[in-house]
């Protein structure tokens, strides 16, 4: 398979255009990201373009999120997303050559992150966005950054993953899942 397969699929509707499905549980959406990428195989020299790295970076990042819900194996492919981010956001500035919808995924390893320093990294990066009304509207990606990060930075990891990374919530992090809205 190759990046264009992924971005065609992943950006049916322009590469600029949000989509919905991408942030809610779609179980349609999921069967057919199954259907047409389950069986994707990055291959080396993806992230040596822009468009590599994008598409590396959603079959590292978002794939795994929409195709194990519930699972620890959403999350495994974490850090290489990252990793894969960082060289192609900071190290060659791949993403000023992005639109700024496609730029979302590769800032979207920093956000997922437990970790603060990649935290204050997402919140920079989507602050560039500010000027792109879609991103710097309340309950855009730009909020959403500020939102993860806030979550980080008081609990040090994100509460709604305990139970399938099979860690032990304390009792403030309990609390705060009890409300509503809370968790990602």
């Amino acid at each position: 398979m190759t990046p264009e397969i992924l971005l065609e699929f992943w950006f049916a509707e322009g590469p600029d255009t949000a989509r919905p499905v991408w942030f809610r549980r779609d179980d349609a959406f999921d069967a057919a990201l199954r259907e047409n990428c389950g069986a994707l195989r990055p291959a080396p020299g993806w992230a040596d373009t822009p468009h590599g790295a994008l598409a590396l970076c959603l079959a590292l990042d978002q794939l795994p999120r929409n195709l194990n819900r519930g699972s620890s194996a959403a999350f495994a492919r974490d850090a290489e997303a990252r990793a894969v981010a960082r060289q192609a956001v900071l190290a060659r500035r791949f993403d000023l050559a992005l639109t700024p919808t496609q730029r979302v995924f590769l800032y979207l390893p920093f956000e997922h992150a437990e970790v603060m320093a990649d935290q204050d990294l997402s919140v920079a990066l989507f602050e560039g966005l500010r000027d792109h009304p879609r991103h710097a509207a309340p309950g855009g990606s730009i909020d959403y950054a500020w939102r993860h990060r806030s979550v980080i930075e008081r609990f040090g990891r994100f509460p709604h993953r305990n139970a399938v990374l099979g860690r032990t919530g304390t009792a403030a992090e309990l609390a705060y899942l009890s409300q509503p809205g809370a968790g990602f």
